[in-house]
């Protein structure tokens, strides 16, 4: 018989450290979502609860998939362990289900790098490892010093005397806060979460990271573009959008105006934007140009792109969501690419929000993806690139329609009027 799992996440609204810490996204997506679905693609996980006292916790939670466990008042302050959440959550799955799970694991949402293979490497330690309790660890080859009032700073875990090499000292493994797992009998006798055998699973040191204060998260924010591109489901695909909105200044182009003699103000894109915005129009994406530039540059280039614009929008976020509605289209199912604080709105209104990989940090913390090229060099041929393939849902051949709409549209005049858009010279 299949023993079940169940994966309790502890995820209080009430944080100091960091407001509404359990929402906040990273790669785009809120910290406790991450974690849902963690759990739910690790396969020794059955169930999946998550305890909270918090009403934009819980609807969260279950639009991600997960069941939610109401926490009771007494368990939701500052001085609650997440022990005592466990148990909680244990007794309210034996009321629901009847029976009692066989391991428990907490799962922490505010280690936002915790994988799927971490989660099922420390329930197999329980489920078939022989082991009572486990946790994830991470080597750990730094010399530690504990300040002493009388004789000054000591070593821990080494002699000050002596330094050896790294590969002379033995190993020590640090505990990484993201996910342990129990054998529940035990854990109810015992109510904590380390008991009878332990077995330490190792992960990856560089993954390691908790979130308690605005600096780790902003840590997280940056380092979410890298850890997270090879995840599955990490890049958006045609199956995934029914709509492209892009922004225009520092996207499609480098943020640079170049103004001329008599004040005109001109502009720099890149061909492969054009290709790539044309091959979208031809798959049948709805597409829209949203930008607060009133230069009429920006119409400009939507009309060689033969794509509908709004500029000199204020507010572009009521403009995107007056625009999804009259168009019919869910704001999930939308990709929004951006580079500035602008954007930030519009991000929280879709599905897929994109950062060019030259936007303001802000920015790029809140993106659930992030180019690999800056605005103006070619990121927007990467983004079609991620929904429609490498060639761009060509036929590769050189006679076929696709490859012949391409060349009328890299052949299409340019603008005549006095605000038209020059081109750079890169292909």
């Amino acid at each position: 018989m299949t023993p079940r799992v169940l994966a309790v996440i502890p995820a209080r609204g009430g944080s100091k450290g960091v407001p509404a810490k359990n929402l906040a996204p990273v790669g785009g997506v809120p910290l406790v979502v991450r974690a849902v679905r963690e759990c739910l693609a690790a396969r020794h996980v059955t169930d999946v609860h998550v305890s909270t006292d918090d009403p934009a916790i819980s609807h969260a939670a279950r639009e991600a998939g997960a069941a939610v466990v109401r926490r009771p008042a007494e368990l939701s302050g500052d001085l609650a362990s997440s022990e005592a959440a466990v148990l909680h959550a244990l007794d309210t799955y034996e009321e629901r289900h009847g029976a009692a799970p066989d391991v428990v694991l907490l799962v922490q949402c505010t280690s936002p790098f915790l994988l799927a293979s971490d989660i099922d490497a420390v329930a197999q330690a329980v489920v078939d490892g022989g082991a009572d309790s486990a946790l994830t660890a991470a080597p750990f080859h730094g010399f530690v010093w504990r300040e002493d009032d009388e004789d000054g700073a000591r070593g821990v875990n080494h002699d000050r005397r002596t330094r050896p090499r790294r590969q002379d000292r033995p190993e020590d493994l640090v505990e990484t806060g993201a996910a342990y797992a129990m054998d529940v009998a035990g854990f109810r006798t015992h109510r904590h979460r380390f008991f009878g055998r332990t077995a330490l699973v190792r992960t990856d040191a560089a993954r390691v990271l908790e979130i308690d204060d605005p600096h780790e998260l902003e840590r997280a924010r940056l380092l979410a573009p890298h850890f997270d591109a090879h995840r599955p489901g990490a890049l958006p695909t045609r199956a995934d959008v029914d709509a492209v909105v892009l922004d225009f200044d520092g996207t499609q182009t480098d943020d640079r105006v170049h103004i001329d003699a008599e004040g005109r103000e001109l502009v720099s894109v890149h061909r492969g934007d054009g290709l790539g915005i044309a091959a979208l129009r031809r798959s049948g994406l709805a597409l829209l140009i949203l930008s607060t530039e009133q230069n009429p540059v920006v119409a400009a280039r939507a009309r060689k792109l033969r794509v509908p614009v709004l500029h000199g929008i204020d507010r572009k976020d009521l403009a995107l969501k007056q625009w999804c509605e009259e168009q019919g289209i869910a704001p999930e199912r939308v990709l929004y690419a951006g580079n500035d604080a602008n954007d930030l709105a519009c991000f929280g209104l879709v599905g897929w929000p994109v950062a060019v990989a030259n936007a303001h940090d802000a920015v790029k913390g809140a993106a659930r993806a992030v180019t690999t090229v800056p605005g103006g060099s070619g990121a927007i041929r990467e983004v079609a690139g991620w929904l429609l393939g490498g060639d761009l849902g060509t036929r590769g051949a050189s006679g076929g329609p696709a490859a012949r709409d391409a060349l009328t549209d890299q052949l299409t005049p340019e603008p005549t009027d006095s605000t038209r858009t020059p081109h750079t010279h890169q292909h």
